[in-house]
């Protein structure tokens, strides 16, 4: 090997060690972070459920209420259905998002839970339009502040179509009273069938993948691998060149 391409080859090992252990790294500290989150969600699930009061004063103080278990009071403004594409149990349909109108001029988006494509209409499941005052127990979720991810497509509210969860784009073209304030998080409904079967309530996805361990045992094998081959390198270039 020329002098130049060894030294060319020694700086390229060199500079994917170092991305490699930085990788590495990274998923570790993104390991111990999921962790805590996990921790975070397993405690809050099955604490007592709290009013709405609560919430907002919890929302105020921290800005966090994901997964915070919570009973909210009041009336469906059915006629405001959202739908969001969504799974559940291997089916792909909609999760029915539906304002809920409170006592203190406050409304909230509920997700009451999922129904198949060819319930989307409520048409189809006229027992399910629930009229007069109702109770909510679940668990409430933050609102996204932006887009989740590159891939996900723009939200469609002229169609009522939406593909993440902005309170914004949802609240667009609602009737509601003068003064009613649209609180900044939503509350998704516990399990449980509507009256005549739909939506299906529970459909809170609380088990969040955590694979960062093995992405950082593979970050840094390789790694191991690159500086083991290093190390040839040299040594390989010292008795070539020994007299």
């Amino acid at each position: 090997m020329s002098r130049r391409r060894y030294w060319f080859a020694l700086a390229a090992c060199l500079v994917g060690i170092v991305i490699l252990m930085a990788l590495g790294t990274w998923q570790v500290e993104r390991l111990q972070w999921k962790e805590a989150l996990v921790a975070r969600i397993e405690q809050r699930i099955v604490s007592p459920s709290i009013d709405l009061d609560a919430l907002e004063a919890q929302f105020a103080a921290t800005g966090d209420v994901d997964y915070t278990p919570v009973t909210v009071e009041g009336r469906f403004l059915n006629e405001g259905e959202r739908y969001f594409l969504s799974t559940f149990d291997g089916q792909a349909g909609w999760n029915v998002y539906v304002p809920l109108l409170t006592e203190g001029d406050r409304l909230v988006f509920v997700n009451r839970g999922f129904v198949p494509y060819d319930r989307r209409d409520p048409a189809t499941r006229r027992e399910g339009q629930v009229e007069g005052p109702v109770t909510v127990t679940g668990l409430a979720r933050n609102a996204p502040t932006e887009e989740p991810g590159f891939f996900i497509p723009d939200n469609d509210p002229a169609g009522n179509t939406f593909f993440w969860r902005d309170v914004d784009a949802m609240a667009e073209g609602l009737t509601v009273p003068p003064g009613v304030r649209i609180l900044p998080f939503f509350v998704d409904a516990g399990p449980g069938s509507a009256p005549g079967g739909w939506p299906v309530g529970g459909t809170t996805v609380v088990e969040i993948p955590n694979n960062h361990l093995q992405y950082a045992i593979t970050w840094y094998g390789i790694g191991l691998v690159l500086i083991v081959m290093t190390v040839l390198l040299v040594v390989g270039d010292w008795r070539a060149r020994k007299p």
